[in-house]
């Protein structure tokens, strides 16, 4: 079993009074169905579990009432063994995305207070995704969570590397001393690969079982596609599904330009780049698909150094960076990984470790920003820690930075007077900028 961090927070809704029916948001083939059934039968003695993709004909349960009496006579009518008994049941709505109306049905659930509902769906955040105009997203009926790939210490505890080791690294980051040379070779290794395999638990999975990094990026390219074929997808009325073969065409192309727009210098999403015929507007929109689908992050640049960030962000100057690392090594050529874990990697190294930062404060819900000037200046990342304003600069390997010296050493002009770099090395702090290795980003909280 993968051990996965929001297993503690369904533990904790499931301890709450009076609690809303569970809504779990996420892409697709994050493993929400398999954690959300484990923790059902290790916490429940008894579920009843209905997937709206799979066995479309439970939808019509949910058309004719919304009266909680009605839905259960239909769910055990058609589901086989089906007991519900109240206040010891719980419900999984799978892939809710396919039946608005069970997802409409949670205001009644949860008035009605004997029944216990998780959902889960990979395409909730699509606007437009239901043409259905009857069907409203039940507000204040509901607590969503997102759940995303795995972060880097979920992918250190399949490898076996123990709590206490990650405790250790914790103290030692607070403390600001170095990681003993053993442990910090190893992690330095398992980060290489981390890059190369991602989050996604099928794909860490199979590496933790056979090491097989030709098997990974067969999966990952699997889930790639996975994806696609879910771009421009639409429920019509009539619970049918449909593709939009324009906005199909337009997310394509945008998507297929991600590992291209990140190899330019500054890395700007720039839409002229994209070579497909189509409208500004028409990429915009597809843009906008992606990352509403969680596929993708945008990290918006600065208009000044100083908080609040997202009140100082230019809402039409970004990166895009994907929201998996192994996913985008596996959109790159044949060879990328063993280029990373050799590395042989020139230029391009730099798209790749930026990405992998992202992909880490993605995943613990942080928005992302960077500074860049006409003239040159840029900073990778720029952050809220510990309150004040921080500088984030990512070196794959120990270079020179160069903007960093610059912006710090001007505070009058650009107030800020604290930085991380993240580099290859370990844990030291020189004056006001703490260096950190690549694999304890992910221990950059704001608490």
């Amino acid at each position: 079993m993968l051990k996965r961090k929001i297993y503690d927070e369904l533990l904790s809704w499931k301890n709450t009074e009076n609690k809303k029916p569970l809504v779990v948001k996420g892409l697709r083939q994050v493993g929400k169905t398999y954690i959300v059934k484990k923790f059902a039968e290790e916490n429940y003695s008894n579920v009843i579990y209905l997937d709206f993709r799979k066995n479309r004909e439970l939808r019509s349960i949910f058309d004719r009432s919304f009266i909680v009496n009605d839905i259960i006579s239909q769910i055990t009518a058609n589901i086989p063994n089906a007991n519900a008994i109240p206040h010891k049941t719980l419900l999984i709505f799978d892939e809710v995305q396919d039946c608005p109306n069970a997802r409409s049905s949670l205001k009644y659930f949860y008035e009605d207070g004997r029944y216990d509902v998780i959902c889960t769906g990979s395409l909730l955040g699509i606007k437009g995704y239901s043409q259905k105009s009857d069907n409203a997203v039940p507000v204040g009926y509901e607590e969503v969570i997102y759940m995303k790939p795995m972060d880097f210490e979920e992918f250190l505890w399949a490898n076996d590397i123990s709590e206490s080791v990650v405790e250790d690294l914790q103290i030692c980051f607070n403390e600001r001393k170095e990681v003993l040379p053993a442990t910090h070779a190893r992690l330095s290794e398992l980060f290489r690969k981390y890059i190369c395999v991602g989050g996604m638990p099928e794909v860490v999975q199979a590496f933790t079982e056979t090491g097989d990094l030709n098997r990974v990026l067969r999966l990952q390219r699997n889930i790639l596609e996975s994806y696609r074929d879910d771009f421009g997808r639409h429920l019509k009325d009539d619970n049918s599904l449909y593709v939009d073969e324009k906005e199909l065409a337009a997310i394509l192309a945008v998507f297929n330009s991600i590992p291209s727009q990140l190899s330019k210098e500054n890395k700007k999403f720039q839409f002229s780049k994209i070579k497909e015929r189509g409208k500004n507007d028409d990429f915009k929109r597809a843009l906008q698909w992606l990352e509403d689908a969680g596929i993708i992050s945008r990290c918006y640049n600065l208009s000044t150094t100083e908080l609040p960030l997202e009140g100082n962000k230019y809402e039409d100057i970004f990166k895009v960076y994907m929201q998996d690392s192994g996913l985008f090594v596996a959109m790159l050529e044949d060879g990328t990984q063993a280029d990373i874990l050799n590395g042989n990697l020139l230029i391009y190294k730099g798209a790749i470790y930026e990405n992998i930062v992202a992909d880490a404060f993605s995943k613990m819900s942080r928005k992302l920003y960077y500074f860049h000037k006409d003239s040159g200046l840029e900073i990778d990342f720029v952050t809220r820690y510990h309150g004040k304003c921080t500088l984030i600069e990512v070196k794959a390997e120990n270079g020179r930075a160069k903007s960093l010296s610059t912006v710090l050493g001007e505070y009058e002009h650009y107030h800020v007077d604290s930085a991380i770099k993240i580099r290859d090395g370990n844990i030291t702090q020189v004056g006001n900028i703490l260096f950190l290795p690549h694999y304890l980003a992910f221990l950059i909280r704001e608490y």
